[in-house]
């Protein structure tokens, strides 16, 4: 797999998405592993972008679709959020936004974005963002961890969701994308040493690659599952913006 050339198809696609569809792409990031930072030889590329259509569009009676769905095969998953969608998403301070926003792999980006960009952190709920991680990492483990043997990925898909709690509840912002940047701030020193050797094993090994359980992470992890629930329960709720910020910022996206 030639990653220069499938970043450069990427864009290409982009652009051709932006003639077929009739829209401007505001901004558009890896999402998955490779953002992490813990891809596979054989991962594919995640690619979500944010868009913005002409004014009439958003006029219309009739209910019009909000997402694009392009490209879904063993290379390439490509979809994208209408601004309008996205919006009131970040109102709900939903966290894909935050990740997306705080992706280290940039393929399209625009000054229209960097207005976001500049308000998107004050919509962001502790609470909200704790709960999402801590039901993510949950899920994961539910799902996966019960068998003899587990998908070496699946580890990441269940320490990272925890890694990004500990961030939020030292911080109080949305934790950043890379798993490398998690590790170093918020893990405990003496488990440092089994996510690094894992971390190996996962970039040298396909998506599907399967070993032993690691005791000693496996009890990192449920003793995580206790502190931070124990510490959400604490945590008051936050506070929302209203929404005439966001009425102002999308009205002066579509001015553009």
């Amino acid at each position: 797999m030639n990653e220069s050339l499938i970043i450069e198809r990427i864009k290409q696609k982009l652009n051709e998405i932006e003639k077929t569809e009739n829209i401007k792409i505001l901004h558009c990031v890896e999402s998955g592993s490779r953002a992490w930072g813990f891809a596979s030889p054989d991962s594919d590329f995640d690619v979500r972008f944010i868009y913005c259509r002409p004014v009439d569009f958003y006029l219309k009676l009739e209910k019009t679709s909000d997402v694009i769905n392009w490209e879904l095969n063993d290379i390439y998953d490509i979809n994208g959020w209408d601004i309008k969608k996205a919006l009131g998403l970040l109102h709900k301070s939903n966290p894909t936004l935050f990740e997306w926003n705080n992706s280290p792999i940039v393929y399209k980006t625009s000054p229209e974005w960097e207005k976001v960009g500049k308000v998107i952190d004050e919509y962001f709920c502790l609470k909200s963002g704790l709960y999402h991680y801590l039901s993510t990492a949950r899920h994961h483990y539910k799902a996966y961890f019960s068998g003899e043997e587990v998908k070496l990925k699946k580890y990441f898909y269940v320490i990272r969701p925890l890694l990004a709690c500990r961030w939020i509840i030292d911080y109080g912002t949305p934790p950043p994308m890379l798993f490398s940047e998690l590790v170093n701030t918020e893990l405990e020193n003496d488990m440092k040493p089994f996510v690094d050797e894992l971390l190996e094993r996962k970039m040298r090994t396909s998506e599907t690659g399967i070993g032993k359980h690691i005791s000693e992470l496996d009890r990192y992890i449920e003793r995580e599952f206790k502190a931070v629930s124990e510490i959400i329960e604490k945590e008051e709720n936050d506070e929302k913006n209203g929404w005439e910020g966001l009425d102002r910022l999308f009205l002066e996206l579509l001015r553009v």
